[in-house]
């Protein structure tokens, strides 16, 4: 069996002392309904010859259109739920979630009904501190948060 391997940047800014985090949930019919422990970081599959890093950035852009330059910092890596392994990297930045764009798929809704129709990838945006991040993010991804924390003091 591969291991899918993801690469993706986890946004953050300081609001004071208090450090937060903007995620993203997930568009589509299946998500709709669902909020805690269901938003993300922003992260997608590399190319076959890609670089991760070069993919997590790419990602960012594409997911939300922001393209933040400054120091990333290493998280390492997590293994999700299913086995995927997801390479992270954080950034210090700020965005107005209300501006941010995500790129479309297209799938079949409803299904066997043989109509494709185009969702958001991502379909919200928003920002959280530390603690609502943590029950708002898949829950395997929690780690990179500890870890970001960590890095910061």
């Amino acid at each position: 069996m591969d291991v899918k391997i993801a690469a993706c940047v986890l946004v953050y800014r300081r609001s004071g002392a208090e450090l937060e985090l903007l995620l993203a949930h997930p568009g589509g019919p299946i998500w709709a309904k669902r909020d805690e422990g269901a938003w993300t970081i922003f992260k997608g599959e590399p190319g076959p010859d890609e670089d991760p890093f070069e993919c997590a950035r790419r990602e960012l852009r594409e997911e939300s259109g922001l393209a933040p330059i400054g120091r990333f910092h290493d998280l390492g890596e997590i293994r999700q739920k299913g086995g995927k392994v997801v390479r992270a990297w954080a950034i210090e930045s700020d965005a107005d979630p209300a501006t941010l764009e995500s790129n479309e798929f297209t799938m079949e809704w409803p299904p066997r009904s043989g109509r494709l129709v185009p969702f958001p990838e991502l379909d919200r945006f928003a920002w959280f501190g530390a603690d609502e991040a943590r029950r708002r993010i898949n829950p395997a991804q929690v780690e990179l948060i500890d870890r970001l924390q960590a890095l910061l003091g």
